[in-house]
């Protein structure tokens, strides 16, 4: 049985962020498939008197190509309204004169072509997926190693996500071992930074005890939210697991067994009693 206690804050809700993959539709090589009830989840959202935000860490297609993607999926989306780490990063580095060393997938290069590349001085990796070669981790770890100051740029530190066929090694594990063999620690940008969810809050016009996370990876989506002074939701799809329930240091506010399961309890507990 799901624990409801949090719903008792919906009434003074005024907006929610959502998580893409793993609460919205499970990503595949044919593109992925919405998740069942998550596509009308959304257009109820939409229609209620709360904002709507999207937060992903997705970083193997541009903003625009995988927005593209979920409107062909049926989902009522546009690029204004989702954040992702490729951009805030071209902003970081662009404000601090950085030139990266790129280990990233393919599809998201073109968000980084207003940015010099030549001589870097800074590496950022992404979910870069078979693209993460030996000689693509050692073409990285060269040019960190080779830095005085070593500075290494992640796009979110998840440990996998799911896809249609099963579950898939994320950037995390990859940025991990350029840490420890550079003896340096990652500059995390994407969730659950503390710097990102605040970027989408003030883009939203509210405060963090206003807004609700929903999302299906316990650490990045909720414990980054919470962390902010969001409450945090977990669904039970995407990459969950039944040990996340008993998870040692984040807890999630409540635990619903989908998206559209969330919605619903959300909007009813708004509109009160029949």
């Amino acid at each position: 049985m799901a624990d409801t206690s949090w719903t008792s804050s919906a009434k003074s809700l005024k907006g929610v962020i959502l998580d893409l993959c793993g609460v919205l539709y499970d990503s595949g090589e044919d593109g992925g498939i919405p998740i069942p009830g998550s596509i009308e989840a959304v257009k109820r959202l939409k229609a209620s008197d709360l904002k709507l935000r999207f937060c992903t860490n997705e970083t193997q297609a541009s903003r625009e190509k995988f927005v593209a993607k979920l409107q062909r999926m049926g989902f009522d989306i546009s690029v204004c309204e989702v954040f992702s780490p490729a951009p805030a990063a071209v902003a970081v580095l662009k404000d601090r004169g950085m030139r990266p060393h790129l280990l990233v997938y393919d599809g998201l290069l073109s968000e980084f072509d207003s940015i010099d590349k030549t001589n870097p001085n800074c590496v950022v990796i992404g979910d870069a997926a078979e693209k993460f070669s030996y000689q693509n981790l050692n073409d990285a770890f060269r040019v960190l190693i080779g830095l005085e100051k070593p500075v290494l740029f992640s796009l979110g530190k998840g440990r996998y996500y799911k896809e249609t066929d099963g579950l898939k090694l994320d950037v995390g594990p990859y940025m991990k071992a350029l840490e420890y063999a550079c003896d340096v620690e990652a500059e995390v940008i994407g969730k659950p930074s503390s710097a990102f969810f605040n970027s989408v809050l003030h883009d939203m016009g509210l405060q963090p005890h206003q807004v609700l996370m929903i999302g299906d990876d316990l650490v990045n989506d909720v414990g980054g939210a919470q962390h902010c002074g969001m409450k945090g939701l977990q669904v039970r799809t995407g990459k969950y697991r039944p040990s996340d329930e008993k998870h040692p240091s984040v807890t999630a506010d409540g635990t619903v067994d989908d998206l559209a399961h969330a919605v619903g309890l959300i909007l009813g507990e708004r509109a009160g009693p029949l």
